[in-house]
Formats: C-alpha cells, structure tokens, sequence
C-alpha cells in the first residue's frame, strides 16, 4: 500500500466496518479525527490519537499538537496525553531526550501533563515512530461533530496551509533551504509553536454555533476538505486563492517541489451557515479568518483556480513524506 494514511476505501472496508457495533454512533467514521463517548449526564468524553512516523526534530511536538488540536476540533480541553516512542536500533539515547523535550513542549502549551506512555527499542522500525494519544473532556452544548455539516454552509478557514511541514521542512533541512533563501526567512518559518495551538479559535467557533469543525493536519488543505464533505454528505465548492497560506510556505513547498495544500497543516476548518458573522467574530478576536468557499448539494467537490476548475481528488498521502521519508 501507499505511504500515509490509508485510501478512504481501505479505512471504511476493513477499519471502520468492524467497529460498527462497537463505536458510539458517529464516533468511528470518515471525517471524525477525534473518538468520543456520550455519558448519561450529556458530558462527552474524548479521545484523539496523532503518530508521526517521519523523521524530524519537531516529531514529540507535532504529535502532542495533532492530537490535542483534534480534542479542540470537537469542542473539547485537552486533560492528559500518554505517548509511545518505538525506536530502532541504532537509537541513542540523546535522540529520546530530544522527543520528549519537544513533546513537552508542546504539553505545556495546552496546559496538559503527558501522564505516561511506552518506550521501546525494536527491530521492527528503522526510525522513531511516536504515537500521542490525548484524551479531553466537553459538555453537550459546546460538541461538534462533522455530520452536523450541510449543503448551503459557508466553509471558513482559520490557520495557514502546509504551515506544519514548511516548519518541520525549515527545521530539519535548513542548511539545503540556505543555498536559496535568506536566514530570516528560514527563521521565521521554524516559529510553528507561535501558530501551532487552536484553543482560542476553536472557542470562537463554538460561541459563535458553527454546525461542524475539523483540524486540518495530515494531507493538508486537501484532505480537510475532503474529510468535511464526505462526513456531511455533500459537495463543495473552493477558491484555491482565498485559502490562507504563508509566503515562506509557498516558497519552502516550491523548494521541495510539494504541494502546500497537501502538506502538514496547522488550522481548523468550520461549516458555517452564515460565514460572514463568523468571520467578524474572529476578527473582534484578532484572529484572522477567511470564506474559502460553500458547501453544495450533490457529489461534486470543485477548486476554483480563476478560469480553471477541477474536482478534488481523494485524500493523498501527505507531502511531507516525499522529503523527510
């Protein structure tokens, strides 16, 4: 199989069928990056899990940040992570210390303890693979689910497209990127921990009644997209030039000849029925947002480029896999 998550096909067929009977309705589904359990009480427990099995220095970090962005997504805090390092062989233990550290780091920026995990030298990798699960708590008025998305919603985007892997790119293959760009440029891409956390424009988004929320993290802009329109059942339509992205992205992307729409992203994407008052909201906030496009009836899934258009294509295997493996 491909590398990277696997094929829409692939997940529903021999992942999610099983699950069927098992899952709380909704839970397991296309779409949903975030388990969740209903109590008695209408309190909803959560639970998201992130691996990164690419080789970089920002891999504890982007883990701990995947997961707990995913808790946000559904209206959730982020309580507690575990986390599960399996290394190779020929592993030191400096480079254990060094994941921790940037888990840490990003633990403290949610307020959250990692409260335990499994560490483990294996045969099996032949590179460090680390697993964050984070588990959160939410009441029912402040729950969102994916399926709540419908035809006529507004789709708005907070965050910046491929601005995760740019970050993991400028971190770890600086030296190639200095041959072209300029240092500060460099610099200022590495700074992810800045944009990284979605705490405040995830309570935006729940205030403010969207009908669905979803992180945008692994296969990028693309792959959200996607993940919203098939949850909610529906079609879209996207303008490729009102999605939000970073110059150094653009620019790092071209460098590594990658598509920065299907590459790592930090940001949310909201199914809004009245897009406009959401952005005001968020811009009363200081945060920037913007109407990338709408969801439509039907099957369709369209980008707008000017003059062209184009469907979207099933979720692909993220780009940053091309250049750090």
């Amino acid at each position: 199989m491909r590398l990277g998550k696997v094929t829409e096909n692939v997940l529903k067929r021999s992942v999610l069928k099983p699950l069927t009977k098992q899952a709380y309705k909704g839970s397991a589904a296309v779409g949903t990056d975030c388990a969740f359990s209903i109590k008695e009480d209408g309190s909803v427990m959560l639970s998201a899990t992130m691996p990164i099995t690419f080789n970089s220095d920002l891999a504890g970090f982007l883990a701990v940040e995947g997961a707990s962005n995913n808790i946000l997504a559904m209206g959730g805090t982020p309580v507690m992570a575990v986390i599960s390092i399996l290394l190779p062989e020929d592993a030191e233990e400096p480079e254990i210390k060094k994941i921790m550290n940037s888990a840490m780091e990003a633990a403290q920026l949610y307020h959250m303890p990692i409260s335990g995990g499994h560490t483990e030298v294996t045969s099996a990798v032949t590179r460090p693979v680390i697993t964050v699960t984070v588990s959160g708590v939410a009441d029912k008025d402040s729950f969102a689910k994916v399926k709540n998305a419908q035809a006529g919603d507004d789709l708005v985007m907070v965050g910046s497209a491929g601005i995760a892997g740019a970050a993991a790119f400028a971190n770890d293959r600086a030296e190639e990127l200095k041959s072209r760009y300029p240092a500060h440029m460099i610099e200022e891409a590495k700074e992810y921990n800045r944009y990284a956390i979605m705490a405040s424009e995830a309570a935006v988004a729940i205030k403010s009644g969207v009908r669905a929320i979803h992180d945008i993290s692994y296969g990028g802009v693309f792959a959200a997209l996607w993940e919203m329109a098939e949850g909610a059942g529906t079609g879209l339509e996207v303008d490729l030039k009102k999605i939000p992205i970073r110059q150094e992205t653009i620019e790092i992307a071209e460098f590594f000849e990658v598509n920065p729409y299907q590459l790592l992203t930090g940001g949310l994407l909201m199914a809004a029925s009245d897009g406009i008052g959401l952005v005001n909201e968020y811009a009363k906030a200081g945060i920037s947002a913007q109407i990338i496009g709408k969801l439509q009836s039907g099957n369709d899934r369209v980008l707008i480029n000017d003059d062209e258009k184009r469907f979207l294509d099933l979720p692909q295997a993220d780009e940053i896999h091309k250049v750090l493996g």
